[in-house]
């Protein structure tokens, strides 16, 4: 119990360093987060870190148990100040991820986003086995490459997902609105780190804390994928029934 209570404190203590603690203005505030607040200051909302803490490991948790059971996440991160540890964060965990922007239906219509996708792949070797060149003129190649940079940059992070992801890691759910709903249509579980101004309603497991500053959100979203790595690493994959021949009398 000590050494769960040290871990505890340890982690608020990072979390404090890291300014996790700071909400929006009062004005600001969604109703659903007033449980997890601690206060107010100077008209800013205050999170109550040990609720976070409690917020953050039990989201670790259920992420490490999605891991173990070899289900799949999907990473989403947007907003201008956090598309670079978005990509960085999947990168290091492995994990497929959105971090341009959410082209509608990824998740609603995703057999054409898997179309999408497929031509990309496509392009691709053509291009790399050189058929790039002699099939096409050079007007159609330079329209190709245009083609497949936009391909690239919509959908560059989900080219490994062949099936629709069984959790969302996203954050901030409000800037990510589109896609927190369609997870919500597919009863897909969405996993948020999420300032005062979000709707903790909308989504399974809340992790509120400041989602505007890169260092809150580093701390928050290394400590859920990790467990989530960790969980998949653990992760054995069913071996296939193989049916026995009948024996002949």
């Amino acid at each position: 119990m000590q050494e769960h209570t040290t871990e505890t404190k340890t982690l608020i203590d990072r979390m404090f360093k890291a300014g996790a603690h700071f909400g929006f203005s009062k004005s600001r505030r969604h109703p659903s987060v007033t449980q997890y607040l601690f206060g107010s200051k100077q008209g800013f909302d205050i999170f109550d870190l040990e609720k976070t803490s409690a917020l953050l490991s039990d989201a670790s948790t259920y992420l490490n148990a999605m891991g173990k059971e070899g289900k799949r996440i999907l990473l989403v991160g947007t907003k201008e100040e956090v598309v670079g540890l978005t990509r960085e964060s999947a990168a290091k965990h492995g994990v497929s991820f959105v971090a341009n922007r959410w082209v509608g239906g990824t998740l609603t219509n995703f057999g054409e986003i898997k179309k999408r996708i497929e031509y990309l792949l496509s392009l691709r070797a053509q291009k790399e086995s050189g058929e790039f060149e002699r099939k096409f003129t050079k007007k159609e190649r330079l329209m190709l490459e245009r083609e497949m940079v936009r391909l690239e940059t919509n959908f560059g992070g989900i080219l490994s997902m062949n099936q629709l992801p069984q959790v969302l890691v996203v954050i901030d759910p409000r800037h990510e609105a589109i896609a927190v709903e369609e997870a919500n249509q597919l009863g897909i579980p969405v996993v948020a780190i999420m300032s005062s101004d979000c709707n903790a309603r909308q989504v399974m497991k809340p992790v509120v804390v400041n989602d505007a500053q890169r260092a809150s959100i580093s701390l928050a979203l290394g400590e859920l994928l990790t467990a989530y790595e960790a969980g998949l690493a653990s992760f054995v994959p069913k071996q296939p029934v193989v049916a026995k021949s009948p024996r002949v009398a």
